[in-house]
C-alpha cells in the first residue's frame, strides 16, 4: 500500500463506499460526510489530495475548496471536485477557484484512478523542485 492519503468528502455513505472501495489497496482513505468535518480532517491529516463533492448541506464544495485554498495549512492540496453537476459554469468556478480537476459522476474507476496518480505524482513533483 502506498503512503499516500486521500481525503474523499461526500454527503452520500454510498459514495464514499464506492470510492474507497476503488481507491483503498492503493492510498489511505480518509473519508468526510460534510464540508466542515472535511475542513477539519484536511488540517489534521494533510492528505495528499481531495476528492470533493459539490452538492453538499451546510457547506457546499465550492465554500469547502474556498477556505482550503485560503488557509496556508491547506493551500497546496490539491482538490478534485467529484459531482453529478455538468455544467461549464461549475467546472468553471471549481478551477477559478483552485482545483487541479472536475470529474462528472458516475465515474469510471479507471479514469478516476489515473487521474489521482497523475495529479499526486504531479504534485509531487512541484513539490519537490526549487525554483528560486
Amino acid at each position: 500500500m502506498a503512503n499516500e492519503k486521500i481525503l474523499i468528502v461526500d454527503d452520500e455513505i454510498i459514495n464514499l463506499q464506492l470510492l474507497e472501495g476503488l481507491l483503498e489497496d492503493s492510498y489511505s482513505i480518509i473519508m468526510a460526510l460534510d464540508g466542515e468535518n472535511a475542513l477539519q480532517k484536511a488540517v489534521e491529516n494533510n492528505p495528499d489530495i481531495i476528492l470533493l463533492d459539490i452538492m453538499m448541506p451546510k457547506m457546499d464544495g465550492f465554500e469547502v475548496c474556498r477556505w482550503l485554498k485560503g488557509n496556508a495549512l491547506t493551500k497546496s492540496i490539491p482538490v478534485i471536485f467529484v459531482s453529478a453537476r455538468d455544467t461549464a459554469e461549475d467546472k468553471e468556478l471549481s478551477f477559478h477557484l483552485g482545483a487541479v480537476d472536475y470529474i462528472c459522476k458516475p465515474i469510471l474507476p479507471d479514469e478516476i484512478q489515473k487521474r489521482i496518480a497523475l495529479h499526486i505524482e504531479a504534485h509531487q513533483l512541484l513539490a519537490s523542485k526549487s525554483f528560486f
